[in-house]
């Protein structure tokens, strides 16, 4: 699928804001006063931030809100609603710790597992997709999730939990890789299912089905090259992953914290744009792009 730079930079840096609120629900760390203040403030910017780039992505973003109106059936509308209820939460939350020193710690509770729902959420609009078999795992959710606690737990300084989580993370991700390879190939979707023309034998294209570019082809026919991807997981694995335990492992408090932080986000970015490029939707088998 097409790689849309505002999307990459939604699901990432979202991620890591509402796992940063996970955190901080839980009172990791627990900070009143200034303190608080700067934590809250850096994931809030982060999740509204992602959230504000995901409507450049829309065909009309001042109707965004309309979004939230079908939670009863889409795992989008039930991201927004979720999101929503997050941000509003932790917003109390926040502002009792900033102003009044007090952590309500039932409100940061709910907002933790609120926070938590809404990446899983996330997740879900593209596990759920059938005609991405690529996604339509559960590696998929699991990935997504623990890359937000850990992204969450390396900006809170949880140095042994953050090494931990990005350890399980390249796990499910070489996993993820392994799998999807071959999950085009083994959903039995092939141009005769596309066409419906299967049932009277083998079928093969003569023709694109038009002339023309549409929606479909610039949208959902993305392909990058079998080397440049190999090049690109293996700077994703390195950024997402390797680098950053490798750096948390050396002794030098918030300064190697932080750089570790900036090359993982460098990696995830990586990680997200492949995880769209490389991601073969059915359609494609239709224009014989497969």
């Amino acid at each position: 699928m097409h790689p849309a730079h505002s999307i990459i930079i939604f699901t990432v840096t979202s991620g890591l804001g509402f796992g940063l609120l996970a955190w901080l629900g839980l009172g990791q760390p627990a900070v009143t006063g200034w303190g608080a203040f700067w934590y809250f403030a850096l994931a809030f910017a982060l999740s509204v931030g992602g959230l504000i780039s995901s409507t450049f992505h829309l065909g009309n973003p001042q109707r965004a809100w309309r979004a939230v109106s079908q939670w009863r059936s889409s795992w989008l509308s039930r991201e927004g609603v979720l999101a929503i209820l997050t941000l509003a939460v932790m917003g109390i939350y926040a502002l009792f710790a900033v102003f009044f020193g007090q952590t309500l710690t039932v409100l940061g509770w709910v907002g933790t597992i609120l926070a938590l729902a809404t990446v899983f959420a996330t997740s879900m609009i593209y596990a759920q997709m059938k005609t991405v078999p690529r996604w339509n795992h559960w590696s998929v959710p699991a990935l997504f999730m623990v890359l937000s606690i850990g992204g969450g737990a390396l900006l809170t300084g949880h140095v042994l939990v953050a090494v931990i989580l990005l350890a399980i993370a390249g796990l499910l991700q070489m996993s993820n890789w392994t799998r999807g390879d071959t999950a085009l190939a083994q959903s039995g979707s092939d141009i005769g299912t596309a066409t419906g023309l299967g049932l009277r034998g083998a079928v093969r294209a003569f023709e694109p089905p038009h002339t023309g570019n549409n929606y479909l082809l610039k949208e959902m026919v993305h392909k990058v090259g079998r080397k440049h991807a190999r090049k690109l997981r293996m700077l994703a694995f390195l950024g997402m992953v390797l680098v950053p335990i490798l750096l948390l492992l050396i002794p030098g408090g918030w300064v190697v914290i932080a750089i570790a932080f900036l090359v993982h986000l460098a990696g995830t970015l990586t990680q997200r744009w492949l995880f769209f490029a490389e991601a073969e939707h059915v359609v494609g088998l239709y224009y014989g792009k497969r």
